[in-house]
This record gives structure tokens, sequence and C-alpha cells, in this order.
């Protein structure tokens, strides 16, 4: 006799949580713009990939962009921003495709964080997820990387990510609303692998592998961008505060890292990998001075200086 998995249920408290918008997710006055939306999963990802272009897109595709919205767009971090900018560009509703020289132009932070807000608008409980995608390129390579994490009530959470949602661009062999877990490391499972020696620290990262922007150091940073973002503050990829915010953008490749610190980490992968536990992530956000966000950041921005930022 066979019998089926059972029906995955997510807690009450958590889908609340988790459907609810953030600071960073909510449309705010812009909400307006969200009145006609599907709800389905992938039609919400296709909207956002119609009104977004990647910065370094323009340079790969020959499309035109303007210069200066590639330093200025990626620095928005508040959804109700990056919707003035869209509908300056254009008043047409949010469900018609615009041109490359009309979308945003963002980075996979900004794909995603638009996708779950428009997924929390609908009712689905949804959050971001950083860590390391290998489908950018067949050199093994781990790219930083942040995608959607939502919850289907038949599968419990799956992994969505919107920059991908343009199959002739980018043609994969899985399907973009359904990304294998060993496709995209969440950043606590990265770093596991790399402290048990499974992994190489200088496969993850931003390329060349064995850069500065690689190593240890910076899955570390992308756990402490994990955690922050399972309990909704999702900043800009290049905000930084705990350890890190007095040193470059990364601790350098094969920078010791203090032990109490990678026990800090230890422990921080253990509760940011794929399942994760509601409460200890909470928790753990909440006591960890290292972890939790402060009201200034810095942002190590490439294109404006190193300013210190209080957010909303």
């Amino acid at each position: 006799m066979t019998t089926s998995a059972a029906t995955p249920r997510l807690a009450p408290e958590t889908a609340a949580f988790y459907t609810a918008q953030s600071t960073f997710s909510d449309p705010g006055e812009m909400a307006g713009l969200f009145a006609d939306l599907p709800r389905d999963v992938g039609e919400l990802g296709r909207i956002v990939r119609e009104l977004m272009i990647h910065r370094v897109e323009p340079g790969f595709w020959d499309v035109p962009v303007d210069e200066q919205r590639m330093h200025d767009d990626a620095e928005t971090r508040y959804v109700d921003d990056i919707l003035r900018l869209i509908t300056s560009r254009s008043g047409e509703p949010l469900s018609c495709p615009r041109p490359y020289g009309e979308r945003f132009v963002g980075i996979c932070r900004d794909f995603t964080l638009l996708h779950v807000s428009m997924l929390r608008h609908v009712g689905v409980p949804a959050r971001l997820r950083s860590g390391f995608a290998d489908y950018f390129g067949t050199d093994g390579f781990h790219y930083d990387h942040v995608v959607t994490e939502y919850w289907d009530d038949r599968r419990g959470w799956l992994l969505a990510d919107a920059q991908i949602l343009e199959p002739v661009r980018y043609p994969m062999d899985f399907d973009p609303l359904d990304i294998p877990r060993d496709r995209f490391l969440m950043a606590g499972r990265a770093w596991r692998a790399i402290r048990s020696g499974a992994a190489d620290p200088a496969t993850f990262g931003l390329p060349p592998a064995g850069s500065a922007l690689t190593g240890l150091g910076f899955v570390a940073g992308n756990i402490r961008l994990d955690v922050a973002a399972l309990n909704k503050v999702e900043t800009l990829l290049w905000d930084v505060w705990g350890s890190s915010a007095s040193e470059t953008a990364v601790e350098e490749a094969g920078r010791a890292i203090a032990d109490d610190l990678l026990a800090l980490y230890d422990q921080a992968a253990l509760i940011s990998s794929d399942d994760v536990p509601f409460e200890a992530a909470r928790e753990l956000f909440v006591t960890s001075d290292e972890l939790r966000t402060p009201r200034t950041v810095t942002s190590l921005t490439l294109f404006n200086g190193s300013p210190r930022v209080t957010l909303r």
C-alpha cells in the first residue's frame, strides 16, 4: 500500500507575517497600481520582468538604456519609489510591457522585491532569499543572487526568479517558477557546504573566481542579508552593518573571521537554509547585534561613495 505525501501546512502566524507588506515592499500611496493584479505567481513575475531590466543586460543584449539610470535606479530602496520611477516614464498600466528604454534599471533584488510586493498584495505569503545561483554560467561558479520564495498550498515553499522569466534571453532547463534547490543555494546552505569542505569558497560571490568579491566573508554577508530578509528587512545588497560596517564591501578572500563570528554564522546558516524555523529566525535577528539591521547602515554603493543611510 502506498501513501501520498502530507499536504504542507503554514502556521497562521507565519502566513500572516509573510503576507503583510514590509516597509520596503509596501506600495503605499501607489497601491492603486496593484488594483487589477492577477493572483498567479507566473503572471506577476512576467509583469515584473517586463517593467524592469537588470543593469548589466543592456551591455549583454545591445539594447539602449540611459546610462545615468544604470547608476541611479538600483539605489532605490522602497517599492513605492520604484513604482514612482516606472510610472513617471510611462502612464500605461503595470500589465503593459515597457520598451527597454523606459524600464526601471535595477538588479536581482529589485525584480524580487517588486515580485514579493505583488504576491503579498494578492495574499500569497512571499519573502526574498539571498544566496547563489549556478545558472548564469557553465563554469561551476555560484553567482551572488536574490530570488522569491513563495508559499504553494500543495507543495510548500517554492523558489521563483522573475529576472529569468524571459525564455529567449534566459533559456533554462528548469521551470523559473520552481527553481531546484541545488541550482540556487541559500546563503546558509552555501556556508555549510564551504565549512564542511564540500565546496570551494572561491566559487561563491561575484566573478572572477578567487577575487575579493568571493569567499567565506562574502557568503557571511549574504547570510546577514538573508536573515534580515526573512525578518522582512529587505535592504539594498550593498547595505552593510555589524562587523562588516567598517570594512570594505566584503572581507577579502581568505581573511580570517573571528571565532565568535564563525560560531554565530554557523548557527545562522543552520536556521536560514532551506527549511526555516520561523520563531528561531525571528529570535536570532532580534537578539544578535551582528545580524540585526540598525536604523542607520553604511551603503557601499558603486557610484555614490559610501554614505551612511538612515532607513525609514
